[in-house]
């Protein structure tokens, strides 16, 4: 079995961003791009700085906008609205979660499609469906882009996806679907009501985890020789320093002994992300611009 090295594979997206961001700076554009953190969630505030840093280490034009817990509706629209009319911002986000008191079907959508990097207005997943969208959300683009690197093509093969999120889940199984070089696959989107849930699994050529259940899916449902790619990030108790451990939605040690491939946790999908999010936000400069990349 092999690991996936995901931080190997982000560091490569990176420097290749970070060429064409020179190139289009050359010309008078340097990619922006603003994020919205609303309140204290720890795991958001830490993914905020993180994509701070990587905006400032290529050199993009960076905002950071850090509202109350207790903000209303109306300030955040307002916020997001600003931030739709600033020309120096091409990539614009809202951290979620957001607090219970904000409904986020009603923020996202406020959001200007034409800078929504993490591809979740209606009009962008609407695009999608169809094939036709100028982004890509960034986790499932991160998914696809650890599968190019690491030479498996899902054409013609049996992809079982656990988990149905808006955010993974469902528009994974949409791009993978598609009839385009990279995808073509069969896709199988399984859930909490999939009937016999390991014997779905255990069809898979490629597996992809991504239901927020620690060590949910156990080695024994994987079929020889898959390819797993585990997207969960979940904390667990541990005796350590930080009194937990990191682990996916994968039961690491059992899938290990039939997999051919699999993603570690931490180090595998989690820097993808961020490495998407800039080529998100690269790519919709250079289109404000009307340049070609």
């Amino acid at each position: 079995m092999r690991w996936i090295d995901g931080k190997a594979c982000a560091d490569s997206v990176k420097e290749r961003v970070a060429q064409k961001a020179n190139a289009l700076r050359d010309k008078g554009v340097v990619p922006g791009l603003a994020v919205i953190l609303v309140g204290e969630d720890p795991g958001s505030q830490v993914y905020v700085r993180m994509k701070g840093k990587a905006c400032e280490q290529i050199g993009f034009h960076s905002v950071t906008r850090k509202l109350s817990a207790s903000v209303s509706e109306g300030d955040l629209l307002s916020e997001i609205d600003g931030l739709n009319k600033d020309t120096r911002i091409h990539g614009l986000l809202v951290q979620l979660p957001l607090p219970g008191h904000l409904n986020a079907d009603r923020i996202i959508p406020h959001i200007d499609p034409e800078k929504d990097v993490d591809c979740l207005h209606p009009i962008n997943t609407g695009k999608l469906l169809l094939g036709t969208a100028e982004f890509q959300p960034c986790t499932p683009r991160g998914v696809m882009e650890l599968l190019r690197w690491s030479e498996v093509d899902p054409d013609g093969k049996h992809v079982v996806i656990v988990g149905r999120s808006n955010i993974v889940g469902k528009p994974l199984s949409v791009m993978l679907a598609q009839k385009k070089p990279g995808a073509n696959a069969t896709v199988t989107l399984c859930h909490s009501r999939t009937r016999d849930l390991p014997g779905v699994i255990s069809l898979g050529d490629i597996v992809v985890a991504c239901m927020g259940q620690p060590g949910f899916v156990k080695g024994e449902w994987i079929k020889e020789g898959a390819v797993v790619i585990d997207v969960g990030v979940n904390r667990v108790e541990a005796n350590n320093e930080k009194g937990y451990r990191l682990v996916g939605d994968v039961h690491a040690e059992s899938a290990a002994n039939r997999a051919s491939l699999m993603t570690p946790v931490p180090g595998g999908v989690g820097p993808m992300t961020i490495a998407m999010l800039l080529q998100n936000t690269l790519e919709s400069a250079a289109r404000h611009a009307g340049i070609t990349l």
